[in-house]
């Protein structure tokens, strides 16, 4: 089981910029794929952005344009940028991991860290 630390959440007013940060417990980080899922009140949890081991990426069609993925395999650590940030884009946001081939979703995750973007 991998071990997720994520961390850079808090509060921003909308068209600010956050950098989250997502730390990864194990040797065999650059064979992971990982990603960042989002969580609002009353809403279900979905994929925002993943990266695949050869850094192939996927966006969600909301997030396009304004967030940026990213991984540095000498830190096990997975980033998200995300700029122009709006008010629905407040959720709490989880790192995914999952070794390559299997889906994200069934991975380990990280605690989360929320999000609040104001308007």
């Amino acid at each position: 089981q991998v071990q997720l630390v994520e961390s850079g959440g808090g509060l921003v007013q909308a068209g600010g910029s956050l950098r989250l940060s997502c730390v990864a417990s194990t040797s065999r980080f650059s064979r992971f794929t990982m990603g960042w899922f989002r969580q609002a009140p009353g809403k279900q949890r979905e994929l925002v952005a993943s990266i695949t081991s050869r850094s192939n990426i996927n966006y969600a069609d909301s997030v396009k344009g304004r967030f940026t993925i990213s991984r540095d395999n000498t830190k096990n650590t997975v980033y998200l940028q995300m700029n122009s940030l709006k008010p629905e884009d407040t959720a709490v946001y989880y790192c995914a991991a999952q070794k390559e081939g299997f889906t994200l979703s069934t991975g380990d995750w990280g605690q989360g860290t929320q999000v609040t973007v104001s308007s």
